[in-house]
């Protein structure tokens, strides 16, 4: 199968929020890669700069220092982004999983998928084709016709997790994606990650604090005060 490809480098990675007295550092010299095919567990207290760090990663947040590398170079170094248009990376790059669906409630299952692609240009006919493909590899498909305040939660979280699949991103990120689930559905989303990490070779970083999902990671990542916590368990 050959070297896994590097989908995700962080290099020392800094982030600042306030200003004298009152600055905190919420990333202090961070480095981390995620490799295609790997799901990699982010686990740390609160404030200890998780959510910071997938936003960095999804060119939302800047940081202030180090560099940020996505597939084959630098998005983000020497204190400006290097992409002009961060919408478009955004879409076709990265694929974003929240703790909550946030599935739009006047849109059935499908079109809530076929809504990521339109955004990115797709015709709407073949937006919907693929849209209710995604729900048949995620198994849901039987409920492509539905509306999200119809589906149970697990089956909300597999439509979430195919409109982040919509456009092929190489890069899946994940914030608290279980949080909501039993343990059951829990490790059913963990798997269905898995196997879009292996079979579509994408990146795949996961924010939680979820105990019952950590035998699914290939490796878990510890922060605390912004940094790496080896101690804890935690590398790059």
């Amino acid at each position: 199968m050959g070297e896994r490809r590097e989908r995700v480098r962080l290099e020392g990675i800094v982030k600042r929020f306030g200003a004298g007295e009152t600055e905190v550092r919420a990333l202090d010299g961070v480095t981390l890669a995620v490799m295609a095919g790997e799901v990699v567990g982010l686990r740390g207290p609160s404030g200890s700069g998780k959510s910071t760090l997938l936003n960095i990663i999804a060119c939302i947040t800047p940081p202030d220092g180090g560099r940020l590398s996505l597939g084959d170079g630098p998005v983000w170094e020497g204190g400006h982004y290097l992409e002009r248009d961060l919408r478009a990376l955004r879409r076709t790059r990265i694929g974003f999983i929240f703790q909550f669906h946030n599935l739009l409630p006047f849109l059935d299952a499908t079109d809530n998928v076929a809504l990521a692609m339109t955004l990115a240009g797709r015709d709407l006919a073949s937006a919907r084709d693929k849209a209710r493909s995604l729900l048949d590899f995620l198994g849901v498909g039987k409920r492509a016709g539905a509306m999200p305040a119809r589906l149970s939660g697990g089956e909300a979280q597999r439509v979430a997790i195919a409109r982040a699949l919509a456009n092929d991103p190489p890069i899946i990120l994940a914030d608290e994606p279980t949080a909501p689930l039993d343990s059951e559905r829990a490790r059913s989303v963990m798997d269905l990650l898995r196997r879009v990490a292996v079979e579509r070779q994408a990146a795949v970083l996961v924010v939680t604090h979820d105990e019952k999902i950590f035998d699914r990671f290939d490796r878990m990542v510890a922060l605390r005060d912004g940094r790496i916590d080896a101690a804890a368990g935690g590398r790059a």
